[in-house]
């Protein structure tokens, strides 16, 4: 990681946090004794930030209207395009070990296995990326046939919002460590 935080700023930033549910995986870490994963621990700098971050997670993740594999499906997509590290891998397993997508890379890879709501925000999340000035007009119609008006705006706001902790991560070299691993043991 490109910044330096010390185990006194973690513990001071993290403390006022979290009890949100947007860090109930890091929360986990937290009672075994470890540091939350490096995003948070880098957020730790800027409290303020953290608190931003905590404020979207009963409204966008993991919170919201749509249902928990759509975003996923979405931050994985969004992330693996991007190229973030932390991201791809930290929800992969994050998937894996909830039982929410088998094979989520595969799963991105094979629009035509997932279900028309799933491929649809994996569309709109590639035709966003690839030019937001320009969503094809037959995909924005299909988007309003499985999607209702506040979905799509929560939608969209994920993937902006993805795109944004990518390049968060990816510019301060922040790296998933297989943190979230010591938890299929215990979904086992």
């Amino acid at each position: 990681m490109r910044v330096k935080v010390t185990p006194e700023q973690i513990q001071s930033a993290f403390e006022d946090v979290k009890d949100d549910p947007s860090f109930d995986e890091s929360r986990a870490l937290w009672e075994r004794g470890k540091p939350p994963v490096e995003m948070i621990q880098a957020m730790c700098l800027r409290p303020e930030l953290l608190r931003g971050f905590a404020g979207f997670g009963n409204c966008v993740y993991p919170g919201g209207l749509l249902e928990r594999r759509v975003k996923e499906l979405v931050i994985i997509a969004a992330s693996k395009t991007n190229e973030c590290q932390f991201c791809t891998y930290s929800h992969c397993d994050l998937v894996e070990i909830s039982d929410i997508v088998n094979d989520p890379l595969v799963a991105i890879e094979h629009l035509d296995a997932l279900a028309p709501r799933e491929r649809l925000a994996v569309e709109y999340t590639r035709a966003a990326m690839a030019d937001s000035n320009a969503i094809p007009e037959p995909l924005s119609q299909r988007l309003h046939e499985h999607f209702s008006d506040p979905e799509l705006v929560e939608l969209t706001f994920l993937i902006g919002f993805i795109n944004m902790l990518n390049l968060f991560n990816n510019c301060l070299q922040v790296r998933y460590n297989g943190e979230y691993s010591v938890f299929r043991s215990v979904a086992s």
